[in-house]
C-alpha cells in the first residue's frame, strides 16, 4: 500500500505528521514486534516513527528549496519495511512550500547602456527575479522606482512566462544626467508578501551632440616683443559635455588665422597653451587669433574663441635708412639748395620707439631737410669747390626715441664733378732757357709745363707759340712746340755770333668750354761754343809772304820789335787769347809777352848777330778744345829800311854741308857703284 502525507517545509522537529500504524490500519504494537525499518534515498532522515505509538514526527526540518530546488512538486519517498511477515509500504511526503524566500536577482546590480540619441518607446529587457518558493509564493509582479525617463512594462513570452521590460518614455540627455539609478522590485504572492530589489544602473551612452565650449569667448594677453621661443602667452580651456572621444578636445589655430601668426605662435593641442614660436612683429601691436577647439567624435564638432595678443614694444629695431635717389656726382658750381639725395628713415617699432631724429655733421656744406613723413632731402647749403674737396663721405645718423635709444648710421659717397673754373697755371711767369750754338736740328731745348686744378677735359692742357718775330724772321723758323707736352725744339742751328738771345711766349690752354688759358715768357740765351780761331789783325801777311819788321842793329834789351794783335769772335774764355813763340831763329834774342803779344829783344843786339831772323807766333784761345792761329814775322837788323827786302824763306843761318837730299844722292851713287863692281866681278869669273 502507499500512504501520502503533506507537510509544510521548515516544520519544526517533533511536530506530528500523522500515525503510520493508524494510517496503515495496523496495531501500533506490531510495528515494534515486526522490526520495522524506514528506507529512503535521501541523505537525511527527515522523519521519525515512534515504535510504540506509530506516531510519525518530524526528525529534521525540511528546506524545500534545498531539497527540491526549483521543482514544482517536492516529494520525499520512503519505504516502510515490516518483517514477520515481510511487507513493504510506500510513504510519500509532499513537502508544501511556505513563503520563506524572498525574490532575488542573479546579480547584485544590473547595468544597461542606453544611447542618448534613442527616441521614447525604446525597450530594454530587465532581468527576471528568482524565488525558490513556488506557486503564489514565487514572483508575482515587478515594480520600478519612479523616474521621469523610464517606466516598467510586463511582457509575455511565447511559453506564457512573463518578464519585465524597461521602456524609455522621455529622451535622454547624457550631458544633463549621465546615469539613471533605478530600483527594480520583484514581489511574490505570499502572505505576507516578500520582495527583492536590485539596482538597475542605466548609463546614457554619449552621442557627439555637444560642441566644445571655451571658458571665455575672448581671451586677452600681453607679451613683450622680444620674448624668447617657448614663452607662455595664455592657456585657453574648453569643455565638452560629451564623454570619451566625443569629449576629448584638441586645440588648434583656426584656418582663418594668417600663416604669419601661425608661425609666430604655437598652441599645444592638448593643454591649450599658446606659446611664442618666432619673432614677434610689432608693426601690428594687437594680434587677433582665432583658436578652434574640436572634439574627437566621428563627426567632430568645434567652436572658436578669439585671442587678442597685445605685443608690448621693446625698442629692438634700429632706424632703417633707405636711399631712394642719389645724384652723384654733382657739379661744383651747384647753387645752395640743390637737392642731392632723397632718403627715407623708418623704424619698425611703434610709438616713441619708432620716432626718429636725423642729422649729419655740421662741418659739411650740406643740410638735411624733412619733406614728407619719414622722408628727408639732402641739399647743399654752401659753395662747393672740387679742387679743395673732390668728394664727401656724408654720414647720416638716425636715432630713435626709445629707451635706450638705438642709432643707425649710413654713409653717402658724394662726388663733386669738375667745372672749368681754373685756368692753367705755370710755376713762374718767366723761364730762362740756355742753349749752345751749333745745335743739331730738332734739338730739345726745354719743356714748359702748366698745371690745371680741373680734371678731365677741363684739366687737359695744350700748348702753342704766340706769334712773334725773331731777328726779322718768324718764331716758327727758330722753334717748334709740342701741343701735348710743351716740349720746345730748335728748328735751326743757332749761331752765337749772329744771335745771342731772344724772347717769346708760350700759351697754355685747357680744353674746357669756354677754354681758359695762361701764358709764360721764355728768354732764350745762346751759349757760345769755341767755333772760331783767333784772327791775326797785325802784322798782316799778304799772299803768303812773311811780314817783315826792321830792328836797328844796335837795339837795346827789351826793345819792342812788334806787337801781334789778334781778335776772336767767340765769347768769354773762348775769346781769351794768349801768345806763344812757336819757332824762333834765335831763341836767345827774342821773347814774346803771352798776354799782350809784344815781341821784344831779350838782350842788346851784337854785330855778330845774323842780319835776318824769323819767328813764328801762335795765338791761342782758351776754349775747350782750344783754337789757334799763327803768324810768321821776319826781322831784319838794319839801321835803315832797304830798298829791297831780302828773302825770308830761309831762316837766316848758314846752310848745312849735308842736307837730306845730298845724303840720298850719295847713298844712291854708292849703291850703283857696288852693283857695277859686282857685275864686273861676275863677268871676270864667267870668262875664267
Amino acid at each position: 500500500g502507499q500512504v501520502v502525507y503533506s507537510i509544510a517545509e521548515e516544520t519544526e522537529r517533533g511536530v506530528s505528521v500523522g500515525n503510520i500504524a493508524k494510517d496503515l490500519g495496523m496495531d501500533a504494537a506490531a510495528l515494534s514486534t515486526r522490526n520495522f525499518r524506514m528506507i529512503t534515498s535521501s541523505s537525511k532522515q527527515y522523519f521519525n516513527i515512534n515504535g510504540s505509538t506509530g506516531a510519525l514526527t518530524v526528525n529534521e526540518p525540511i528546506d524545500r528549496e534545498q531539497l527540491c530546488e526549483l521543482k514544482s512538486a517536492c516529494l520525499l519517498n520512503y519505504e516502510l519495511v515490516l518483517q514477520n511477515p515481510l511487507e513493504l509500504y510506500r510513504m510519500e511526503f509532499k513537502v508544501l512550500d511556505i513563503n520563506d524566500n524572498s525574490p532575488s536577482f542573479p546579480l547584485n546590480e544590473y547595468h544597461i547602456n542606453v544611447p542618448e540619441f534613442l527616441s521614447p518607446g525604446a525597450r530594454f529587457t530587465l532581468p527576471n527575479a528568482q524565488d525558490l518558493d513556488e506557486g503564489t509564493n514565487s514572483v508575482q509582479n515587478y515594480t520600478l522606482s519612479l523616474d521621469e525617463h523610464f517606466h516598467l512594462e510586463m511582457q509575455t513570452r511565447g511559453d506564457g512566462s512573463k518578464y519585465p521590460e524597461l521602456v524609455l518614455k522621455k529622451a535622454l540627455d547624457r550631458e544633463q544626467q549621465a546615469t539613471h539609478k533605478l530600483v527594480l522590485t520583484a514581489k511574490d504572492g505570499g502572505n505576507p508578501p516578500k520582495s527583492g530589489d536590485v539596482p538597475v544602473i542605466v548609463t546614457v551612452l554619449d552621442t557627439n551632440d555637444n560642441a566644445p565650449e571655451f571658458e571665455q569667448s575672448v581671451y586677452r594677453a600681453s607679451i613683450l616683443e622680444n620674448s624668447p621661443n617657448g614663452t607662455l602667452v595664455v592657456q585657453v580651456h574648453a569643455t565638452d559635455l560629451d564623454e570619451g572621444p566625443n569629449g576629448e578636445i584638441r586645440y588648434s589655430f583656426s584656418n582663418t588665422t594668417s600663416a604669419d601668426l601661425q608661425r609666430m605662435f604655437l598652441i599645444h593641442p592638448h593643454t591649450g597653451e599658446v606659446t611664442v614660436n618666432g619673432v614677434l612683429a610689432v608693426e601690428r601691436p594687437l594680434f587677433e587669433i582665432l583658436i578652434e577647439a574640436r572634439d574627437n567624435g566621428a563627426f567632430g564638432m568645434s567652436s572658436t574663441a578669439k585671442l587678442l595678443v597685445e605685443v608690448i614694444d621693446v625698442n629692438n629695431h634700429g632706424p632703417e635708412i633707405t636711399i631712394t635717389s642719389l645724384s652723384s656726382p654733382i657739379p661744383e658750381d651747384a647753387v645752395p639748395g640743390t637737392v642731392i639725395a632723397l632718403l627715407s628713415i623708418m623704424d619698425k617699432d611703434p610709438g616713441e620707439n619708432g620716432k626718429v631724429t636725423c642729422q649729419i655733421p655740421d662741418n659739411l656744406p650740406f643740410q638735411l631737410k624733412p619733406s614728407l613723413e619719414n622722408y628727408y632731402s639732402l641739399v647743399t647749403n654752401g659753395l662747393l669747390d672740387r679742387e679743395l674737396i673732390s668728394e664727401y663721405n656724408i654720414t647720416i645718423t638716425a636715432t630713435d626715441l626709445g629707451s635706450p635709444p638705438i642709432t643707425t648710421q649710413k654713409t653717402l659717397w658724394v662726388q663733386i664733378s669738375d667745372v672749368n673754373d681754373n685756368p692753367p697755371v705755370f710755376s713762374a711767369d718767366t723761364f730762362d732757357v740756355f742753349v749752345e750754338e751749333n745745335n743739331p736740328l730738332g734739338a730739345f731745348l726745354y719743356q714748359v709745363s702748366a698745371s690745371d686744378l680741373d680734371v678731365g677735359e677741363n684739366g687737359r692742357v695744350s700748348y702753342m707759340l704766340r706769334n712773334s718775330t725773331v731777328a726779322g724772321s718768324t718764331l716758327a723758323s727758330f722753334l717748334s712746340l709740342s701741343l701735348a707736352n710743351g716740349s720746345i725744339y730748335a728748328t735751326r742751328a743757332f749761331d752765337f755770333e749772329q744771335l745771342r738771345n731772344f724772347s717769346f711766349q708760350v700759351e697754355a690752354m685747357d680744353n674746357g668750354s669756354p677754354a681758359l688759358s695762361a701764358a709764360i715768357s721764355l728768354n732764350v740765351y745762346i751759349a757760345d761754343q769755341n767755333d772760331n780761331a783767333p784772327t791775326i789783325l797785325y802784322p798782316i801777311s799778304q799772299n803768303g809772304s812773311v811780314a817783315v819788321e826792321v830792328v836797328p842793329r844796335l837795339a837795346d834789351e827789351d826793345y819792342l820789335v812788334t806787337k801781334v794783335v789778334a781778335d776772336d769772335e767767340d765769347n768769354a774764355e773762348n775769346a781769351w787769347l794768349s801768345y806763344h813763340l812757336a819757332q824762333s831763329s834765335d831763341s836767345t834774342l827774342f821773347r814774346l809777352e803771352p798776354h799782350t803779344g809784344e815781341l821784344r829783344t831779350t838782350r842788346s843786339l851784337r854785330s855778330t848777330d845774323f842780319l835776318k831772323h824769323k819767328v813764328v807766333v801762335v795765338v791761342q784761345d782758351h776754349g775747350d778744345p782750344p783754337r789757334s792761329s799763327t803768324v810768321t814775322v821776319g826781322i831784319l837788323l838794319a839801321d835803315t829800311l832797304p830798298q829791297v827786302l831780302p828773302d825770308f824763306d830761309d831762316n837766316g843761318e848758314p846752310p848745312p854741308l849735308l842736307n837730306a837730299t845730298n845724303i840720298y844722292l850719295i847713298a844712291s851713287l854708292a849703291c850703283v857703284s857696288c852693283i857695277f863692281a859686282a857685275f864686273l866681278l861676275f863677268l871676270v869669273i864667267v870668262r875664267l
